[in-house]
């Protein structure tokens, strides 16, 4: 499927009252059509992996033709460069979100710029590198436990920002790698009672949050298990 032609289908699929509804969950409405997200991974799997095709849709500036960009880009296509430009661009939550996990996590520079975005000012680029964490705490497998560890005290230093869409990905970060397995769960809940200790209102909610989480009978016999 060629550039013109998604652009048509996501103008037939668009849908006004999801827009609307998609604002009301902090979405941006600008150049927003409303389209669902299985319908542009129907259309990514038409379309299979063309990193040309991402670049153009990408700087279309169309909210759903980002996120489809990110479905259908080659990661081994993917430099760091334009993982900067992109995520400058971030206007959303969900297309940071989307962009992360379609992605970013999958290309050679995640694990840097996991840490290089999280002292970032911009709050969706900031977001990206936790959401980069949690990420990354599911889908790599074959990571050591020190990858994860490293990030603990970034999690903690960052655990004050106060911003709704930084916090909300702090606290999935600390969760996450906590999830991982029995040693991260133990190193996770401590630095969550560090955090614990901050005078700060984001931080007491991150750790509280992570704490009922982490200690959680089912996930405590999971990672038994």
């Amino acid at each position: 499927m060629q550039y013109n032609d998604i652009l048509k289908k996501l103008k037939a699929l668009s849908n006004p009252e999801a827009v609307e509804g998609m604002a009301r969950f902090g979405i941006n409405p600008e150049n927003t059509y409303g389209v669902s997200i299985p319908n542009l991974r129907k259309i990514a799997n038409e379309t299979g992996k063309t990193h040309t095709l991402a670049q153009k849709l990408w700087a279309s500036g169309i909210h759903e033709a980002r996120i489809l960009a990110s479905m259908i880009d080659e990661p081994t296509a993917v430099f760091e460069e334009q993982m900067e430009r992109w995520v400058k661009d971030f206007d959303s939550w969900d297309v940071c979100d989307q962009c992360c996990m379609n992605l970013f996590e999958k290309t050679k520079f995640a694990y840097h710029k996991c840490v290089e975005w999280s002292s970032n000012k911009q709050e969706f680029v900031k977001r990206a590198g936790f959401v980069l964490m949690a990420r990354l705490a599911v889908s790599d497998k074959k990571a050591r436990d020190e990858q994860f560890v490293n990030f603990f005290p970034i999690i903690k230093r960052e655990s004050v920002d106060n911003r709704n869409f930084v916090k909300k990905g702090v606290n999935w970060a600390l969760r996450q790698i906590g999830k991982r397995n029995r040693n991260l769960n133990k190193i996770a809940i401590r630095t969550a009672k560090e955090i614990q200790e901050i005078d700060s209102k984001s931080s007491k909610w991150i750790a509280s949050d992570a704490i009922r989480e982490l200690t959680d009978e089912k996930i405590q016999k999971r990672l038994s298990n």
